[in-house]
């Protein structure tokens, strides 16, 4: 005789039905129960699915027409069908980061924005994808407010961008280089290196990066995988080698706020952070701080 019998399989997993906690869908065979809001991540990931166990009639071949076994609680986030990059950060989980951003700051620019530098939260385990998108996404939120300013409020410190020792000079005007975009790209030889980075005239037209979100999106990206900024390694290298959520801060805005000369800011940044992983299903790892 028989042991008793498996549990009856939920319906099947569907990659493109969003499942909320609680909420059972069955994959190769195991029932598994979501932890949290999720959509098109395969039941077996310890961070967003339970195994619930065996079941009887299950298989990774998900069914038309899937049929929830708990009923999700209302929210007013934004679902829809996972980037086709692969981004690690699903346009609801964005969403919810930044309820109150500016219609500029979109979702469909920064993953238009994303080929430019294709390591980015690529390079690494599944963990460190996330740390790197999070901690990314933590400064980007510290530098504008949360997605809200577009370009640099204190107006009065547009004309100081100009280096025109610069062989290159402002050509478009000493008050144009002033901060825009998610990490408030300033200066005219930054405008200058950006550009010729991205195969974009910058120093000629910088309001591109005021008016157009995935060349926006590619600036706060140049900065983040080619520039040490203060610190000693860039962003990306910080987070891909096990350097910390620290080091991004030193090397974004380390010479003000590091060692003392800002705690406030350094834990605004921080708490960011740890609000954006845990959105992301995943822990903030150590040296947090600068």
């Amino acid at each position: 005789m028989s042991s008793a019998a498996a549990a009856v399989c939920a319906a099947a997993w569907q990659p493109t039905s969003v499942y909320h906690g609680g909420m059972i869908a069955s994959y190769s065979g195991h029932n598994w129960s979501a932890r949290w809001w999720t959509q098109n991540e395969v039941p077996g990931n310890a961070y967003v699915w339970q195994d619930r166990g065996a079941c009887d009639g299950g298989g990774p071949s998900p069914s038309p027409t899937p049929t929830p076994t708990a009923t999700p609680t209302p929210t007013p986030t934004v679902t829809t069908t996972p980037d086709p990059t692969g981004f690690v950060v699903t346009e609801a989980q964005f969403e919810q980061m930044f309820p109150n951003r500016r219609p500029f700051y979109t979702y469909a620019g920064l993953t238009a924005a994303l080929s430019a530098y294709p390591g980015f939260a690529k390079t690494g385990s599944d963990t460190v994808r996330r740390q790197e998108a999070a901690a990314f996404l933590a400064n980007v939120n510290h530098e504008t407010g949360g997605l809200v300013h577009i370009v640099e409020q204190n107006t009065s410190n547009y004309p100081h961008y100009c280096e025109a020792s610069r062989p290159y000079g402002c050509p478009a005007g000493r008050a144009a280089y002033y901060g825009r975009g998610p990490i408030q790209l300033s200066w005219n030889y930054n405008y200058k290196a950006a550009g010729d980075a991205l195969g974009i005239d910058l120093l000629r037209n910088p309001w591109l990066v005021e008016n157009d979100a995935a060349v926006s999106w590619k600036t706060a990206l140049w900065y983040w995988n080619t520039q040490n900024g203060p610190g000693t390694m860039t962003p990306h290298d910080a987070m891909v080698n096990g350097r910390g959520f620290g080091e991004t801060i030193r090397s974004i805005n380390g010479a003000l706020e590091c060692n003392g000369g800002n705690p406030q800011q350094v834990q605004s940044r921080i708490q960011a952070y740890q609000r954006f992983v845990q959105i992301l299903g995943t822990t903030p790892g150590g040296n947090l701080s600068c």
